[in-house]
């Protein structure tokens, strides 16, 4: 009996040490996933200050003002004024839509007309 003990013993010493060894390189193989992963993300980074220095760097207001002058005759850009802007007051807004007549006997509403209209298909024009 003690030998089946000792036996059984020594089996699960093993199988914990294989499960062990198996988790140990998981562990150690997702930490080199994560070590590229965090190099990749730092590059990543960078070249994203890179690309926001160039972009400060073409967004200058001096360089933009001499590319607005010499491209002036065919662009024709204008520098903003005053008053081009306008308040809200000046803004035409549309009326708003007359209520309807209430209904009174026994007269049926008529059948309201779609506020789409369909457009024909090209299947059905041919």
């Amino acid at each position: 009996m003690r030998m089946i003990l000792y036996l059984a013993t020594a089996l699960c010493v093993m199988g914990l040490a294989f499960w062990a060894y198996h988790v140990n390189y998981a562990t150690q193989g997702r930490q080199t996933d994560l070590r590229n992963l965090k190099n990749e993300i730092a590059s990543l980074q960078e070249g994203l200050g890179v690309l926001r220095a160039e972009w400060a760097y073409l967004n200058r207001p001096d360089r933009l003002r001499e590319l607005v002058n010499l491209n002036f005759g065919q662009l024709g850009l204008l520098p903003f004024a005053p008053e081009q802007f306008g308040s809200a007051a000046q803004v035409a807004y549309p009326a708003p839509p007359e209520p309807e007549a209430p209904l009174t006997g026994s007269l049926k509403a008529p059948p309201k007309r779609p506020s789409v209209i369909p457009v024909a298909h090209v299947e059905d024009v041919e």
